[in-house]
């Protein structure tokens, strides 16, 4: 129960900060459930207006959007961070796998060699990412609209400052052009692309290394690439330096993933690649 009280305090604390009129109050709260989502769009429509997104961009991006009860089973039933390492190592790689991993940093050894030497990241890091993130790109599929799926967590009451954060930063995405509103599909949590940015992420991070203009983490392996490499060094990678557990860069390896068995399988795939 304190649990519970707790959330609805910090939901209330959110609406508080942003200052709006004690009649949109019900409106501000976040919910279990559809009921008042409607409510909480109208009432978030103004905030983004004030954090700078333009009208437009905020029509189009929330046309249509609503409450995805599938997003919300996907958040409540994920169970593989639970299990040991050795049992998540086994279900997530295979030596097929590891061997695809090695094939593709020899046929696209160039452009590696050119990432490296600019971010100081390896290869075998930056292919393990892609591997358990989305089996390079078969798994991400594009299944789920990413603003509905930000709107619908922005809105529940369990990570709903988080998720509103990304919200926010899905429709500047739209609003600058990067990416269009119909092209905006991935993953159930809104992640971005075959290497899983969150919206916060790609504005941070995301790099034209393509040089065609366009910071394209759907279809430009370059700049995913480049992408993901640039987060690792931004978050404090040591060009050159080991990966293994207690280094710093395997404290860099948990900032993308908090789970310890994801941070694990990355260092212990990109390892094995070698």
């Amino acid at each position: 129960m304190a649990f519970k009280n707790a959330r609805v305090i910090a939901c209330l604390a959110l609406a508080a900060l942003f200052a709006v009129p004690l009649g949109d109050a019900k409106a501000e709260a976040c919910g279990n459930g559809p009921e008042g989502f409607d409510r909480w769009i109208a009432a978030y429509k103004g905030r983004a207006q004030r954090q700078g997104i333009s009208a437009g961009a905020i029509a189009s991006g929330l046309q249509g959007v609503d409450y995805d009860r599938r997003v919300i089973g996907l958040d409540r039933g994920q169970k593989s961070f639970k299990l040991s390492f050795e049992q998540f190592y086994a279900r997530r790689v295979s030596q097929s796998m590891i061997k695809r991993g090695r094939g593709i940093v020899a046929q696209r050894r160039a452009l590696f060699d050119q990432i490296e030497r600019r971010f100081g990241v390896p290869p075998e890091i930056l292919v393990a990412i892609w591997a358990l993130e989305t089996n390079f790109g078969g798994d991400s599929g594009g299944k789920f609209s990413i603003v509905q799926s930000l709107a619908t967590l922005a809105y529940d009451c369990r990570r709903s400052a988080f998720f509103e954060n990304e919200l926010t930063n899905a429709l500047r995405i739209i609003d600058k052009g990067d990416i269009s509103v119909e092209r905006m599909r991935g993953g159930w949590a809104g992640e971005i692309g075959p290497m899983q940015f969150l919206p916060s992420s790609y504005a941070k991070y995301a790099v034209d290394f393509d040089g065609d203009g366009r910071r394209d983490l759907f279809g430009s392996v370059p700049d995913m690439l480049a992408s993901t490499a640039n987060y690792m060094k931004q978050k404090g990678w040591r060009a050159g330096q080991p990966w293994g557990e207690g280094t710093a860069n395997y404290a860099v390896i948990r900032e993308w993933n908090k789970a310890e068995v994801y941070v694990k399988t990355i260092a212990t795939m990109a390892e094995r690649m070698r």
